[in-house]
């Protein structure tokens, strides 16, 4: 199968809303030469992450829309335009190779289109499109649900996160301390001629100055480092992990947080680690097996208290909460494409369940850290805020967090260029008895 082909299969199952690119690819990567999945995942994410822009562009030559029969045809045409506004692909191969996987598809009535569309497309965009950059949909490059939340939301930093939300993330590294330490892991890697600095919040953390394949990576597969964004690493320290302490991790896949916590304390009485759906627990057990870690997985709603709680309370809980993951777009794209603005209202409500759902569990004086990928105070802040109302034994603890910006509730990170992904951290603790008033 041809790259081109492969990325349209990939970006159609998303546009036909199916799958994410995160379940699409890997199908279609099987299918291609080795050499040629590097130009496939280019394609199909590079496509996604400027879709809301290529969209408008391509309704400029369009006569009408196309049919959504035709959202392969679709995914084409914009595949096409990626490759010339972006790539250094040249133009001819652009587009004579994307018009013949119009024969692929049996649409052969496809390739007049997609030829003429993407001829104009070559002439005529460098004039065009400062005219349609009036839009800010255009200029972001970000659905105009998302573009005007982030606008009320963070009129101060908006342009900031859409910029950050468009660039292609850092690689970053989680030192297992179990086996090693960051300095000594930082020698290991410039002897290895990887170029690679400490990050700056995480004590773990290492980022490297370019992306690498991980089993170039020192020691890898023998589990003394793992691939973890900076933001997500700072679970571990936020929990203040002693030994001897019961944990939860109530959203655990693919097990990142889970593996850091085992490797932060390794004296813990138990950590528990839940999930909705037991394939992704899956990845979980196979991270857990390469850092020779051991955590008591279970698949489970965790709304259904009863089919993993066993009635022995936790001292410390992780909430990573499902959300939008509008703080990791520039690592999953497709989000412009799947998440819609009615999904905000739903995720927060799912999420202050999960915190009601999980309170009891938590022993008194024990600490549960709310987090999530999100940058939406709807799903943070907002959250947080009404479940402290609601529940009179809980109270806010302050996160000891520099970066980021402080919350009503909590603290926001926001996706940084040469930095950490978006997230947000809130720490919540339940107030011994007598130490609170009922209702107040």
């Amino acid at each position: 199968m041809s790259p081109r082909l492969a990325a349209a299969h990939a970006l159609t199952a998303v546009l036909q809303g199916k799958a994410s690119l995160a379940s699409s690819l890997p199908s279609v990567l099987q299918q291609v030469a080795d050499n040629d999945r590097a130009l496939v995942r280019e394609l199909a994410m590079g496509t996604a992450r400027w879709q809301p822009r290529l969209e408008i562009l391509a309704a400029q030559f369009l006569d009408k829309p196309l049919r959504r029969a035709d959202l392969d045809i679709q995914a084409l045409l914009l595949i096409g335009l990626y490759q010339l506004l972006y790539t250094r692909i040249p133009p001819h191969a652009a587009i004579s190779e994307t018009v013949d996987c119009a024969v692929a598809l049996k649409k052969n009535w496809a390739k007049g289109l997609l030829n003429a569309v993407l001829r104009r497309a070559q002439r005529e965009t460098a004039e065009l499109l400062p005219q349609l950059e009036k839009d800010p949909v255009v200029v972001t490059a970000h659905p105009r649900w998302l573009q005007k939340s982030l606008k009320a939301h963070w009129p101060e930093h908006w342009l900031d996160i859409c910029a950050a939300n468009n660039l292609h993330p850092p690689m970053t590294l989680r030192v297992n301390a179990l086996r090693t330490g960051r300095d000594d892991y930082l020698t290991q890697l410039q002897q290895a001629g990887i170029a690679a600095q400490a990050t700056l919040y995480s004590q773990s953390g290492i980022q490297l100055e370019q992306p690498c394949d991980v089993h170039q990576l020192p020691g890898f597969a023998a589990g003394l480092c793992s691939v973890q964004d900076e933001a997500a690493q700072l679970s571990a320290q936020l929990l203040a992990l002693q030994p001897g302490l019961r944990v939860l991790d109530a959203c655990c896949a693919p097990g990142g947080k889970t593996c850091h916590i085992l490797e932060a304390q390794p004296q813990l009485a138990e950590v528990l680690a839940l999930d909705l759906e037991a394939e992704r627990l899956k990845r979980v057990q196979e991270n857990l097996d390469r850092l020779q870690l051991h955590a008591s997985l279970k698949a489970t709603d965790v709304r259904a208290i009863d089919n993993w709680w066993d009635g022995q309370q936790f001292d410390r809980i992780l909430l990573d909460a499902p959300c939008s993951a509008t703080g990791v777009i520039r690592r999953n794209p497709d989000i412009k494409l799947t998440r819609q603005a009615e999904d905000i209202t739903e995720l927060a409500k799912l999420q202050g369940e999960l915190l009601d759902v999980l309170w009891p569990t938590l022993a008194q004086g024990g600490v549960l850290l709310y987090a999530t990928c999100s940058v939406l105070p709807t799903e943070n802040s907002d959250t947080i805020g009404q479940f402290l109302t609601r529940t009179p034994d809980a109270q806010e603890l302050p996160t000891g967090l520099t970066c980021g910006i402080k919350q009503p509730h909590g603290r926001q990170l926001f996706p940084q260029p040469d930095g950490h992904d978006g997230f947000y951290y809130a720490l919540l603790q339940k107030r011994e008895p007598g130490s609170f008033i009922q209702g107040k």
